[in-house]
């Protein structure tokens, strides 16, 4: 019998060419496929891809429910579509272990087996589902044994936010330097990379840009991501009169991000609230100087600065802009092969 491990998710790319679908689980499924060749993926996929299939991405089988985050009794009709494929997969295989991302409906089902069958069963809390608007730790029992934590900052949130604190931290990682990028000209002056939502708080990056216009009239900015505030930014763009300063690319293939990171010399990430920002780590690493506002790690993180508010970034930024000596050197402070040999380990 195979040895499998099940991973839970709501989401995954649709197909291998899928390069912006959650990158950093992307990279985790690749890592383990290349670390542990013995041991099984299986991935079934709550809500994307839209629709149900069973499919393989890089020889690892997935199977989509195609939820497509519809509600009332076609919730609970597709985890029990998903139980049922889990008691055949465990019919017929040795299960390793589960693991869910994010605490939501995937740890709620992953749960319920795992304790039916005496399996074991961890859950990585990946952002948002620490907030204490977040109903499923009311909803389902899991002990800080179970939880994972993406960073110290997730770990402390969620422990404030729900009593529990989970006992291990698991940080996101980056591949290093083997990306396929071959761009080596530093001509972008402020980079912003993500979904245009309103958490992402891209008006401050504006403004920042904005401001730093005063004393770098041909600042060169870009904003790579699509989303419902695209039009609002644009907007402001617009009213701002910045609109030869600040391009906005759209949702571009991740290989394209990661050169834009390439040739970038600050990654802004004015996001309010963040478990731990992939896309920093991946401009950290290609050289990028990381300004943010949330701290992800008790320790520092080399060529990451964390401010308190725009004018601390304000600053910050053009203190690099301004400085003809800035080096703008690759640091990988989190690999994701220690990801997922940390992953792997729970189930020892």
């Amino acid at each position: 019998m195979e040895k499998i491990l099940i991973i839970l998710t709501p989401g995954f790319p649709a197909s291998e060419t899928d390069s912006t679908c959650l990158p950093l689980q992307q990279q985790v499924v690749l890592a383990l496929n290349r670390l542990f060749p013995s041991l099984t993926i299986k991935i079934l996929s709550f809500q994307y891809p839209a629709i149900a299939k069973t499919y393989y991405w890089f020889e690892n089988e997935v199977i989509s429910f195609g939820g497509r985050n519809r509600g009332n009794f076609r919730r609970l009709w597709l985890r029990r579509k998903v139980q049922a494929h889990l008691n055949q997969i465990y019919s017929l295989n040795q299960i390793h272990g589960i693991f869910s991302f994010w605490f939501g409906e995937c740890a709620l089902v992953g749960k319920e087996f795992a304790d039916r069958n005496n399996l074991k069963h961890y859950c990585w809390l990946l952002g948002q589902d620490a907030r204490l608007t977040n109903p499923y730790p009311k909803r389902v029992s899991l002990d800080g044994r179970e939880l994972v934590a993406l960073s110290d900052f997730l770990q402390n949130e969620y422990e404030r936010n729900h009593k529990v604190k989970p006992h291990r931290v698991i940080e996101a990682g980056v591949p290093g330097r083997s990306y396929s990028v071959t761009s080596k000209k530093r001509d972008i002056d402020l980079l912003a990379v993500g979904s245009l939502i309103s958490l992402k708080n891209y008006d401050a990056f504006i403004e920042v840009v904005a401001a730093i216009r005063k004393m770098i009239p041909g600042v060169k900015a870009v904003i790579v991501g699509g989303g419902p505030e695209k039009a609002q930014l644009q907007y402001k763009i617009g009213l701002s009169g910045l609109q030869s300063n600040i391009k906005m690319t759209g949702e571009l293939p991740y290989v394209h991000v990661l050169e834009h990171m390439e040739r970038a010399k600050v990654f802004l990430h004015p996001s309010s609230y963040e478990g731990f920002s992939g896309v920093c780590l991946e401009a950290v690493s290609l050289g990028a100087h990381v300004i943010s506002f949330c701290k992800p790690m008790n320790t520092e993180i080399r060529n990451w600065t964390v401010v308190n508010n725009p004018e601390q970034m304000l600053n910050k930024s053009l203190a690099i802009l301004l400085n003809p000596c800035m080096e703008f050197t690759s640091q990988v402070e989190y690999h994701i092969d220690e990801t997922a040999k940390k992953i792997v380990s729970l189930f020892a």
